[in-house]
């Protein structure tokens, strides 16, 4: 009886709106004959990454792409491990000679040192080796002093607003997805001139283990060659490296995040999008994505929106027995959901 080899699994990690799903997305459609299994897991509640690379399975039928993307969607990969990591890692060591690769997008929420750790359960270490950890950085927004590690960066930042202060939890959990990369993506580079790409470089450099290569994209587009293969197994060495979370005695929650969707009518894009930029302000809103229906077009607005800056693009057509509505998931901390719902439905109506 034939032996099989051990699946090798890339992690994708990264803050919100890093561009994650892009990654995946280019990584899917340039699969060269590659069979691979994708797990999505999303904070919030709609699937709404899961639907975007289902869009993505070249040569499948509908049904046949939902069958290779399995969406985790109550909280991050961390937290679930147990009650849904588990079950469905299982069943793909069970099929794993019908795949080539399995991908998992993190959610941005989450912490993927424990996850990675878990690929040294029994049933999956002797089935599954993690190939490496890709962490996806959004850097204009390292560039405008997100996640700022001098002390008078975070002085400024704190004048204007007290959450991003250096020992917030965003800035540990951003440190922490680098402590457990074996490849940083700095993507979006189109959007930064020389200096403040090297700017970027020096502070994402601060928090890396010396052996972790940085590379930079623009959307994500990158030959796979340079993102399979790694074999790292990360899982062999993951203890050694140290991040903020590693001596708590209790699991890590997000009890500080919430989310909530919201379905609106449709509204013209430019109205929306100005709409949306509004709540972001007024609420302090960390995220904003979902579909939109714009008046008039055949098909739906794709909206993905992190603070003011807003990625929109048509993705597919509408359904014949789909409502015409725009929902989206609104993403932040103490968010008053009432308040936010009937700005935007007053600002649409």
């Amino acid at each position: 009886m034939k032996t099989l080899a051990k699946l090798p699994v890339t992690i994708v990690t990264g803050f919100l709106g890093a561009g994650k799903t892009t990654l995946l997305r280019h990584m899917l459609g340039n699969a060269e004959g590659r069979r691979i299994a994708v797990i999505v897991n999303e904070f919030g509640e709609l699937g709404i990454d899961g639907a975007i690379l289902q869009q993505c399975a070249i040569g499948c039928s509908e049904e046949e792409a939902a069958g290779r993307v399995y969406e985790l969607a109550n909280g991050c990969v961390c937290c679930t491990v147990q009650e849904e990591f588990f079950p469905v890692m299982r069943e793909l060591v069970a099929r794993r000679g019908d795949f080539d690769h399995i991908l998992i997008e993190t959610s941005g929420l989450a912490l993927p040192k424990p996850l990675v750790q878990a690929f040294n359960w029994p049933e999956i270490r002797n089935a599954c080796t993690v190939d490496s950890v890709i962490t996806v950085v959004d850097s204009p927004a390292v560039a405008a002093g997100t996640f700022a590690a001098f002390p008078d960066q975070v002085d400024a930042l704190r004048k204007q607003d007290p959450n991003l202060d250096h020992e917030s939890p965003l800035h540990e959990l951003f440190a922490d997805q680098l402590a457990s990369a074996d490849l940083v993506i700095l993507n979006k580079t189109d959007l930064l001139d020389a200096a403040a790409l090297a700017a970027v470089r020096a502070e994402v450099a601060e928090e890396l283990p010396e052996a972790v290569k940085v590379i930079e994209a623009q959307g994500g587009e990158l030959p796979l060659d340079v993102l399979l293969g790694l074999n790292s197994e990360t899982e062999l060495h993951i203890d050694s490296r140290r991040t903020h979370h590693d001596d708590e005695d209790e699991d890590h929650d997000h009890d500080e995040f919430e989310s909530f969707s919201v379905d609106l009518p449709e509204a013209e894009e430019a109205r929306l999008l100005q709409a949306l930029k509004e709540a972001v302000a007024k609420h302090g809103i960390l995220r904003i994505k979902g579909f939109a229906a714009i008046p008039g077009k055949p098909m739906r607005l794709l909206v993905q929106g992190v603070g003011q800056r807003f990625d929109k693009h048509f993705d597919r057509a509408w359904k014949a027995d789909e409502a015409r509505i725009s929902r989206l998931v609104v993403i932040g901390q103490e968010l008053d959901q009432a308040a936010i719902e009937e700005q935007l439905r007053a600002a649409l109506a």
